[in-house]
């Protein structure tokens, strides 16, 4: 008969004392590595958020170096970008949510291709007029967001989030493959509030939070161990008290 930690057994009191303290030394090790793991998910987090920010922070490159119309972006996503080109007017909707609505207005390049540029924020269900002539801003490249968790429908002219496969049904021209959303400055001198950006992961994440998880396996393997063994123990004590058994 084999001894089971919790149950009956003819065990002396010093084999239960050997099997209590290996399952404790491995609840102790197991517990400091799930303490090292929250930790290493905190320096994923931190390290992510600072990447991101000094990635937005650095000079503003050329939008088509970037993100040629049609194309695939190419390590352009969370930087900042400058471009030029005319306002269309007709190619602009609204995407409502805390705080107002942002004004997704298309602007068409030289080559022809189109950028949606998200110029503000507007309080209200309003389309202010874009400016007219050719202008050159600059602002935030972010990648297509992903659909609303609503299904309820808006009023013409607006839309629940800036879905680039959505506006390139209704929109001309080759589309750049990411949105704008307008540095600070650049929105006041159109008259609307700048909207916060919410930048897309720092490079460099996936290694700390595969760390992390690394030590809550441990964590796992440990504590698994720590009770194996004290079964082990059981079973020797068990056996050299009857050898027959």
């Amino acid at each position: 008969m084999s001894t089971q930690i919790g149950g009956p057994s003819t065990a002396q009191p010093h084999t239960w004392l050997k099997q209590t303290g290996v399952v404790a030394l491995g609840v102790v090790v197991a517990a400091a590595m799930v303490v090292l793991g929250i930790w290493q998910l905190d320096v994923y987090e931190r390290q992510g958020s600072q990447a991101a920010d000094r990635r937005a922070a650095e000079a503003p490159v050329s939008l088509p170096a970037v993100a040629p119309p049609g194309g695939t972006v190419q390590d352009g996503f969370g930087r900042r970008v400058t471009f030029t080109g005319t306002y269309d007017p007709s190619l602009q909707v609204l995407v409502p949510g805390d705080g107002g609505f942002r004004v997704l207005t298309g602007l068409k390049q030289a080559d022809g291709s189109i950028v949606a540029v998200v110029r503000g924020l507007e309080p209200d269900a309003e389309q202010p007029v874009p400016p007219t002539g050719e202008v050159t801003r600059t602002g935030v490249l972010l990648p297509s967001e992903e659909a609303p968790t609503s299904t309820a429908a808006l009023p013409q002219g607006q839309v629940a989030t800036v879905r680039l496969p959505v506006l390139a049904q209704t929109w001309p021209g080759p589309l750049v493959g990411g949105f704008v959303t307008l540095d600070a400055a650049d929105a006041t001198q159109e008259g609307l509030t700048p909207v916060a950006v919410d930048l897309p992961e720092g490079q460099g994440r996936l290694r700390n939070g595969a760390y992390a998880l690394q030590w809550w396996v441990f964590a796992a393997f440990a504590l698994g161990m720590s009770i194996r063994v004290a079964r082990d123990v059981g079973r020797l004590e068990e056996r050299e008290l009857d050898p027959f058994a």
